[in-house]
């Protein structure tokens, strides 16, 4: 999260020196208090924590993320951005069990729905922050164990394990004229088992994310 934070900071200040040094030779149309609608594509980079701290070891995965956005404009320098992103997160993990090593990867399908707030310093940085809803569609396993190798794919319809999460996310926006560049990071509120048992991992989900988007 420090890095993305300071991602955005030297993004933001190396925009804003060159915004006023062209300031007096060219005259721009300032956009933020413009309605927009966009459509991204782009990737996720996640990993889970245990929330109670116990010894879980996952490495991070690439996943797909792309969806549609809306940028509703509250004055100039304010307004509310609603995104729907189909998202992939999940995780990798590795280990020995009876003498012989394992490795499983994880990908799990979501329907990820931001709130976000917008405040527009500038014509070409948006920062967002604000509460996300995420439904799991799916989960997929891939297991290397041994001389075994298998794939497992599901739907959950398992009540043990939540499908309904609440999540925080934010990041910025890169606006150059209809190109919109998104930088974000989210972390899941809830663990992914609904009743509290440990039948399966406790976990929460975290995430980077990168997108190149295109506004109308």
């Amino acid at each position: 999260m420090k890095k993305v934070i300071i991602m955005i900071a030297m993004v933001t200040l190396v925009i804003t020196g060159s915004n006023a040094q062209d300031v007096t030779s060219t005259v721009s149309t300032d956009n933020r208090e413009k309605l927009f609608f966009g459509l991204k594509v782009g990737t996720n980079y996640s990993n889970i924590y245990d929330s109670r701290g116990e010894n879980f070891v996952a490495d991070a995965k690439f996943g797909i993320a792309a969806g549609g956005f809306v940028s509703i404009p509250i004055g100039t320098y304010f307004g509310i951005q609603p995104e729907v992103l189909f998202s992939q997160k999940g995780y990798k993990s590795s280990g020995t069990f009876l003498g012989s090593s394992y490795s499983m990867t994880r990908t799990t399908d979501h329907l990820d729905i931001p709130i976000l707030v917008a405040f527009k310093p500038i014509e070409y940085v948006t920062i967002l922050f604000g509460p996300q809803y995420s439904y799991l569609l799916k989960q997929k396993n891939d297991f290397t164990g041994g001389t075994l190798t298998s794939t497992q794919e599901q739907t959950y319809n398992n009540e043990n394990l939540r499908k309904n999460t609440f999540c925080l996310t934010g990041g910025a926006d890169i606006n150059i004229d209809h190109l919109v560049i998104g930088l974000r990071a989210g972390w899941d509120v809830q663990n992914n088992n609904g009743d509290g048992t440990s039948t399966t991992p406790r976990y929460k989900n975290m995430w980077y994310q990168a997108t190149v988007g295109y506004r109308f």
